[in-house]
């Protein structure tokens, strides 16, 4: 695998902060440049060693092959057409967002949009910050190329081979399809868990230590509402259409289990309710 000279992780959080570990185990740069406008988030990141150097972004775009965008997607949409105005015809951006459609959008007249190819990598965990980044990620999990004949060839091949390092599954999707996918399997699982947290902190409240109570299945179904207001707030809002659509279809499901629990035929009606959705084993092994 051939190795680039140089590139800037633009955020070193979860996901960011654990590129650059990966990208320093495989020896995949030569160089890794840091871009990190929070403080803290810096003194953290020099003490793990997420990067070789920090720098501001303009220095990290003048001196890099590849810029990998690893911060909130409406940041994402800020930084991205600046990026694009100042990178040279052999470097090329990538990002690492949630949801793709208002960023392409943003760009989408820019003549350098083809050196921007839009991805996602479909592993995190509820924790974040510099803290959070680890050496156990990625590796067997999927990842999302978006539009890939909008992209030029040579930066395209950049990143995939930036994800054969990373030991993922690469999957091509139009940026629509991946919008509405996640939004069912990413994003309406994060919702869950936080509207589960919150009817349990309820109860908490008016019965003491009820929390005290719960073992690995409440923990596993409300882990994800440890994740980071901040990041989540500015996904479900970037993918509203999808994530409401995607509600609606929910709710919808609550209200069905709802009516079934009160039916006649309750028994045979929550089971039948319950087998039909014990069908995802065949897919989910």
């Amino acid at each position: 695998m051939e190795k680039i000279n140089s590139v800037t992780i633009v955020g070193l959080g979860l996901i960011g902060g654990s590129i650059g570990l990966q990208i320093k185990k495989h020896n995949w740069s030569k160089t890794i440049l840091g871009v990190e406008k929070n403080p803290n988030h810096i003194k953290l990141a020099k003490q793990l060693k997420l990067a070789n150097a920090f720098v501001s972004l303009e220095t990290g775009i003048k001196k890099s092959n590849l810029i990998i965008l690893a911060i909130p997607v409406d940041q994402i949409k800020k930084l991205l057409p600046f990026i694009l105005n100042n990178i040279g015809n052999h470097q090329f951006v990538m990002d690492v967002g949630s949801t793709k459609l208002s960023i392409l959008q943003a760009i989408e007249n820019h003549p350098k949009r083809n050196h921007y190819i839009a991805t996602h990598p479909m592993w995190g965990t509820e924790f974040s910050g510099p803290v959070a980044a680890t050496l156990e990620s990625f590796k067997g999990k999927k990842t999302i190329i978006c539009d890939p004949k909008q992209v030029h060839h040579s930066g395209l091949e950049l990143v995939r081979s930036f994800y054969k390092m990373l030991e993922m599954e690469i999957v091509y999707m139009t940026t629509t399809a991946h919008d509405e996918s996640v939004a069912y399997i990413s994003h309406i699982s994060h919702i869950s868990s936080f509207a589960l947290a919150n009817t349990t902190l309820i109860k908490e409240k008016k019965r003491k230590n009820i929390l005290n109570l719960a073992s690995s299945g409440f923990e596993s179904t409300v882990r994800l509402a440890k994740s980071n207001p901040k990041t989540w707030s500015s996904i479900f809002l970037e993918n509203k259409d999808n994530v409401i659509k995607v509600l609606d279809e929910y709710i919808h499901q609550l209200e069905d289990f709802k009516s079934k629990l009160d039916a006649k035929n309750a028994r045979s009606s929550l089971q039948n309710f319950m087998q039909n959705a014990n069908k995802i084993k065949k897919i989910l092994k």
